[in-house]
């Protein structure tokens, strides 16, 4: 049997939360050999000892505890595979006389013995994709040197030679021509002049180095370069990209003053005209962005219904609503949903995913409209905003339409930060804080809104014709890696003027407080795979078709119902026990009122027209961080040990799996993971 060691957890770990165990077991439906089976397979594990470099074996593991055929045990497999994968994460397994009892993996007290358990449950899905044959053929490809017309290029050619790049600051520490910093946006189709490679493919391989498995994420994104132009193939200094936010964040909303309850609190403690307005324009809009076409046509409404709505009313398109869910959940359609033609607007409104999701909403309108609405004449004032208040119904409608806005502009007017940093040498001179400040600077607020200026198409497929959301950036949100210790966005603010706003202000990343978030990152692809293949076979419904507008993402949804088809604790489960610090950077005064659209105009903070590619933030960082670092002796010694010599040791190299020597600093998480 394999050989391994961990160290006694209950001398090194103390954690914040009373210790948890929770039971497991195989519900109804599973054969008494199934359950024998797994009653092995977690003594086992609860036996062994594990070496905390290797990760678990799940061929090795189903193997020693004699599970055959698990293939035609979907119920049995996917409980297997999710208990390996979160042994290999840490949880402790125990068997009594009960059954077997998961323990979650406990914080470390001491930072850098935390910084260490995390980085191993990050590296154990990132050295698994690094061994995949595919990853392994794109790396070698960009490794691998082609002619680009008259020279040979490779990879290598983007990185610089740290020993080059420390002689060159010692030289000349007060130059700025040393290191030239400037933005580039990345699409799929654009391509590198300097060598050839397409741009996308550049940043995917330096995301590689990072110490989580590289993903893609659903909805917006929009990866970024950072690259030196002192450099004759202008070598990556790091990447950053900008995507679609997790839509709930408590620690944000909380600080943008947007959550339902702080909103109507202050709405209440200070009635205004330019609210009651705001509200009256948000239910007029959010009718008239509804495709009824098919309802009155079907019967389920009347003409009449949408200006006097009546509760049978909303009763009907409510049934409507879950009829046609069920009937988007058999998946007897998907393959023609997924034929639609992009633009079809009205043929995917009339599918049976949005004609669901179009009765819910206008269930949800008509009524705020039938309870709201009547105390908001034509020209909205505060004296009838007021008035609603004092009504407990009025007033719960009044929280619904700003949670509604709050859903609808969370992912146009707000992004997340999901990829930043930077790869060496230039780690070394703080560059990840040069990166932060480029992914939220004017180039790259003007490349989001001319690349998202164009219809939604959720909205577009809700209202049966194009409908274009705004696109100007109001705020970006990220995380650090780590719960404990330093973050490269601490202390991370500069000028406005660096930006072409005013002189007497500044903007940066503001800490918004800790969370311990919970996500899949912890679950392999075998064990996703083995619960969606449960919850297909037990309900006969394909309850996750991952088509867009379905609902955020698709892979937590995936996990949550296959456990909750093994009867387990799905919050508990998809706790991966990691405490981050949340950060975030308003780019607008305004911030609260223009992301829920009551002010229909930002006031920036930057000036979000750019003049520049960065070369006033490069300057920035130059005078505020890069030259102090270079002048350290044990900074220069750091960047030297990036070479270009044959053979090739550079942290910016994409590591073997398991040799993490030369690692980058770099900040990273998948938005819809948290």
């Amino acid at each position: 049997m394999e050989q391994h060691l961990r160290a006694n957890a209950a001398e090194v770990m103390t954690s914040k939360d009373d210790a948890k165990y929770v039971p497991l077991s195989l519900q109804a439906g599973a054969t008494g050999a199934e359950r024998k089976g797994f009653l092995r397979l977690c003594r086992l594990l609860a036996h062994a000892r594990f070496d905390p470099d290797m990760p678990l074996d799940h061929a090795f593991w189903i193997r020693a505890a004699e599970l055959n055929d698990l293939y035609n045990k979907p119920r049995l497999a996917a409980a297997a595979h999710t208990v390996i994968d979160l042994v290999d994460q840490g949880w402790t397994v125990t068997v009594d006389r009960h059954g077997p009892l998961l323990s979650p993996p406990q914080t470390h007290t001491d930072r850098e013995t935390e910084k260490a358990r995390i980085r191993r449950q990050e590296h154990l899905r990132r050295d698994a994709q690094l061994r995949q044959p595919s990853v392994r053929r794109f790396i070698q490809s960009m490794e691998r040197s082609h002619q680009h017309g008259s020279r040979l290029v490779s990879i290598f050619n983007l990185m610089r030679d740290g020993h080059e790049l420390a002689d060159a600051l010692a030289s000349a520490p007060e130059a700025s021509d040393v290191i030239q910093p400037y933005v580039q946006i990345v699409d799929t189709s654009s391509t590198c002049e300097l060598t050839g490679f397409k741009l996308h493919d550049i940043w995917r391989y330096f995301r590689h180095t990072w110490s989580n498995a590289y993903s893609t994420v659903p909805g917006r994104s929009m990866p970024i370069l950072i690259r030196d132009a002192a450099t004759v193939h202008h070598a990556v200094i790091g990447l950053a990209a900008i995507s679609s936010p997790v839509v709930q964040i408590a620690e944000r909303d909380n600080w943008m003053q947007w959550d339902t309850k702080r909103f109507v609190a202050t709405v209440e403690a200070e009635p205004t005209d330019k609210v009651a307005r705001w509200l009256a324009r948000r239910i007029k809009t959010q009718r008239c962005e509804i495709y009824v076409d098919d309802l009155l046509r079907d019967g389920v409404l009347q003409p009449n219904d949408l200006k006097e709505p009546t509760p049978d009313v909303v009763a009907r398109l409510r049934a409507d609503a879950e009829r046609h869910r069920a009937k988007h959940h058999r998946g007897g359609t998907i393959r023609e949903v997924r034929n639609i033609e992009t633009d079809a607007w009205i043929e995917r409104a009339e599918t049976h995913l949005f004609r669901s999701k179009r009765s819910t909403l206008l269930a949800e309108t008509l009524e705020i409209q039938g309870l709201l609405g009547s105390y908001l004449g034509p020209m909205p004032t505060a004296a009838e905003l007021r008035k609603a208040l004092a009504d407990p119904k009025a007033k719960t409608q009044i929280g619904r339409v700003a949670r509604r806005a709050r859903g609808e502009r969370v992912g146009t007017v707000i992004a997340d930060l999901t990829v930043c940093g930077a790869i060496a040498p230039y780690n070394a001179l703080a560059a990840g804080k040069l990166v932060g400040g480029l992914a939220v600077s004017p180039t790259v607020l003007a490349a989001y809104r001319a690349k998202y200026s164009r219809p939604s198409e959720i909205a577009s497929a809700m209202a049966g014709r194009p409908i274009t959301r705004e696109a100007r950036l109001a705020f970006v949100g990220t995380t650090s890696l780590y719960g404990t210790g330093s973050s490269q966005y601490n202390r991370l603010f500069w000028p406005a003027s660096a930006m072409g706003g005013p002189g007497d202000a500044r903007m940066g990343f503001h800490e918004l407080g800790r969370s311990r978030s919970f996500g899949t990152s912890h679950f392999s692809d075998a064990t996703v795979d083995a619960l969606v293949r449960l919850s297909e076979h037990s309900g006969g419904l394909v309850r996750v078709n991952s088509l867009f507008g379905e609902g955020v993402s698709p892979r937590l949804r995936k996990v949550r119902l296959g456990l909750a088809t093994l009867g387990w604790p799905t919050n508990e489960l998809l706790k991966h026990g990691r405490e981050r610090i949340l950060y975030g950077v308003p780019l607008v005064e305004n911030v609260r009122d223009y992301s829920l659209g009551i002010d229909q105009e930002p006031v920036y903070l930057l000036d979000p027209e750019p003049h520049d590619a960065g070369a006033a933030v490069a300057e920035w960082w130059q005078t505020r961080w890069a030259r102090k670092r270079a002048a350290q002796e044990h900074v220069q010694e750091a960047m030297r040990q990036h070479r270009l010599v044959r053979p090739v040791r550079h942290g910016a190299r994409v590591p073997a799996p398991g040799d993490d020597e030369l690692l980058p600093v770099g900040s990273s998480r998948s938005a819809n993971e948290g």
